[in-house]
């Protein structure tokens, strides 16, 4: 079994300013690949590799171009994006990019072509780093100079983790915004506040994908969610708006973090499948140094479009027979994640049929028998029975070509005592939690998972077997 949950996108972290000796640099236009948008990349060009980045201070490559023996460069005329389009083509995909200046395109060909043939000329650039930028970086490029930024990484890294507490905020949470209260929720968990930590660099990239308030038209939101075991050692942060405004930065982060192209490909196609008014993103995270992401659509929808999503196999034929059974008509969420190993997940969320908390919970337990999963344990059933929640339950199923991966239970607006009762039984710090949800203006959850995960999909980062989740509506920013 693959381990491509543990940090699996954390070999993207090549720093441009590590790059040294280099063959050339230089701002140039890309074309994404299944997204056939176009977006301004800083490329640097090393022996056979070419790194391109969002910024020449960035400690994370967004992509990197292998070129081989065999590949080829060349101008493209015909292409009417731009008169100075050229490609490179390997034996993977044609990459199509271009400079702002027709004066820019001949070296750039040119010092491919000497990499194609095993040449280089290090260090021989006719434009330096430094000339770059002066020329007219990207708009998005820190003014801070790079002296700056070393001594404050430096400062970062002789603060000890022990000295990094966290501090609520003077003024009331309520009146911060949903976006505030979440990067105030990250400083409240203890494993994220190693600032060497690749798990919160993960997070930093996630967050800065969100797009702005200022990109909202009138009548639209952001919505922010958080989710956390009830050990805090698992958190999943969710945010979702306009697909207008999320899609491009949604595929500019997946590409960022080493999502396949495979699966960038299968977003397009579920999305004209299903055709959301809405999208949004996700991460997990663990304190073992687990890190995955994807995407998701919080739209109802008919229970056979959304199960399109999933891989084949038997968990979802067995998922299929169960749903037709128990009149399971619609989801009111699909996701899948963006690893970049097999086998992919795919979850929907959906409420439990039955006119009233017993009968949804019988139906809900048929699911977990019927899946080959464990019974919730007594403890945690009897904490379920005795909070009797006074609206509809809903159930997560996960599903992969290699099986059932994980199948949850949820019950809304459980009381404090539940809470706490759900804590004690799974040996959570009750007053980490309640600095948690301090720091997110909330009293208690949203409601809470009774969830099972199974095992050999834990990859060593994430708890297989029984645990609770308590889920959090952060909030909506609205335009």
């Amino acid at each position: 079994m693959s381990k491509k949950k543990q940090a699996q996108f954390g070999d993207m972290k090549v720093p441009a300013s590590s790059l040294v000796n280099f063959d050339k640099d230089g701002w140039l236009t890309k074309q994404g690949g299944s997204v056939k948008t176009w977006n301004k990349r800083y490329f640097i060009l090393k022996g056979r590799e070419l790194y391109y980045y969002k910024t020449p201070k960035d400690t994370v490559f967004t992509g990197k171009i292998d070129i081989e023996p065999t590949s080829i460069v060349q101008a493209e005329p015909d292409v009417k994006k731009s008169p100075y389009v050229f490609s490179i083509a390997t034996s993977h995909r044609v990459f199509f990019m271009f400079p702002d200046r027709q004066e820019e395109m001949k070296p750039w060909i040119d010092v491919i072509k000497k990499a194609i043939s095993g040449g280089s000329s290090s260090g021989s650039s006719s434009t330096s780093r430094n000339e770059t930028h002066s020329n007219g970086p990207s708009p998005d490029t820190p003014s801070s100079s790079s002296n700056k930024t070393t001594q404050s990484n430096t400062q970062h890294q002789q603060q000890s983790h022990s000295q990094q507490k966290f501090h609520p905020p003077a003024g009331p949470v309520g009146d911060m915004s949903p976006r505030d209260r979440l990067n105030l929720a990250k400083q409240a968990v203890s494993f994220l506040k190693d600032q060497d930590s690749k798990v919160l660099e993960f997070w930093n990239i996630w967050s800065e994908s969100i797009p702005s308030r200022e990109d909202l038209t009138a009548g639209s939101n952001i919505e922010f969610q958080v989710a956390t075991t009830a050990d805090m050692q698992k958190l999943t942060w969710r945010t979702s708006g306009p697909q207008n405004i999320f899609i491009q930065k949604m595929v500019d982060f997946f590409w960022n973090v080493g999502a396949p192209e495979s699966e960038i490909d299968r977003l397009n196609d579920v999305g004209a499948l299903i055709n959301p008014l809405r999208i949004g993103s996700w991460i997990d995270m663990s304190a073992k140094g687990g890190m995955d992401g994807g995407w998701f659509f919080p739209e109802e929808m008919p229970f056979r479009r959304a199960i399109e999503s999933a891989d084949k196999g038997d968990a979802v034929e067995r998922f299929i027979s169960w749903a037709e059974a128990h009149d399971v008509k619609n989801i009111y969420a699909v996701g899948r994640d963006m690893g970049a190993a097999p086998p992919r997940q795919t979850e929907l969320k959906f409420k439990v049929p039955g006119e009233d908390f017993l009968e949804q919970l019988n139906t809900a337990l048929s699911a977990f028998s019927s899946f080959g999963f464990p019974p919730i344990p007594d403890n945690a059933m009897k904490i379920l029975r005795d909070s009797r929640p006074d609206a509809q339950l809903a159930m997560s199923v996960i599903t992969s070509a290699e099986g059932f991966v994980r199948l949850g239970l949820m019950a809304p607006n459980p009381r404090t005592e539940t809470v706490l009762a759900l804590c004690s039984m799974c040996g959570g710090n009750q007053d980490e939690m309640a600095s948690f949800e301090a720091s997110l203006g909330k009293d208690t959850p949203s409601f809470v998972e009774y969830q099972y995960l199974m095992k050999n999909f834990g990859y060593g980062v994430y708890k297989e077997g029984f645990d609770v989740v308590f889920h959090y509506i952060v909030g909506e920013e609205v335009a």
